[in-house]
């Protein structure tokens, strides 16, 4: 292989890694912007952050004619094979992120039209943790660091406990006010969707792990500490 060809393959899953990137960032911008539309119960920043889902999608889409490119042209073999895959999961999962971000706008809307309801402070905390781990996650893959993506998986225990706190907060709050049961339902809808978020970001440092080491972490995870109805079911 001479060297224009190698440079070209090279620019080319430079190319793909990029994307990843900036697919993550702009999930973690879109997250932010949920949050804070929730927060200020703006209905433009949640319908802002609705039509914002495109963007992912075409940048998903941009990282699939790249990984296409590169296999049609390239053949890629052992680490460098693992890296195309790895990254084609990595935008799927980011892509989801997205969605969860938008199913929070959703929420919002919903939660607009009533009476005011208070905010569960614990859905602040959530999002600052979920924040953090799709950040960290991101640079362990910019870095190559497994290490660090080791350490963003262990982190989803951190957040399923906070799910469970906020979880048991909102319920107390329906008993003590079933006028707001409505809003608060939406809450708890919201509360899923971090903790999904944080799923879908030790998701993305298996995968990190994965493209680095070769080696895929092991089957058996954490048990899972979330109590929490499994029956809530975000809409797309």
């Amino acid at each position: 292989m001479n060297d224009h060809i190698v440079k070209a393959y090279d620019d080319e899953l430079k190319e793909l890694r990029s994307i990843v990137s900036r697919m993550g960032g702009l999930a973690e911008e879109q997250l932010v912007a949920a949050m804070k539309a929730l927060k200020e119960c703006d209905v433009d920043g949640a319908w802002h952050v609705r039509s914002s889902d495109k963007a992912l999608d075409q940048l998903e889409l941009q990282a699939e004619r790249t990984a296409i490119g590169v296999f049609a042209r390239r053949a890629p073999v052992a680490d460098d094979l693992r890296e195309v895959i790895a990254a084609l999961k990595m935008t799927g999962i980011i892509e989801r992120i997205g969605d969860y971000a938008k199913n929070i706008a959703k929420r919002t809307l919903a939660v607009t039209e009533g009476a005011p309801v208070v905010m569960p402070p614990l859905l602040e905390q959530m999002s600052g943790e979920a924040r953090r781990m799709i950040q960290d996650v991101m640079d362990s893959f910019v870095h190559r660091d497994a290490e660090a993506a080791m350490e963003v998986w262990e982190r989803d225990e951190a957040l399923d406990n906070l799910h469970n706190a906020a979880y048991r907060q909102i319920l107390a709050r329906m008993m003590e006010n079933p006028s707001q049961i409505g809003a608060l339902t939406h809450f708890l809808m919201i509360a899923k969707n971090l903790e999904r978020i944080g799923d879908q970001a030790t998701n993305i440092a298996e995968q990190v792990y994965y493209t680095i080491t070769g080696i895929m972490l092991e089957d058996a995870r954490r048990p899972k500490q979330d109590f929490t109805s499994t029956e809530l079911v975000e809409e797309q």
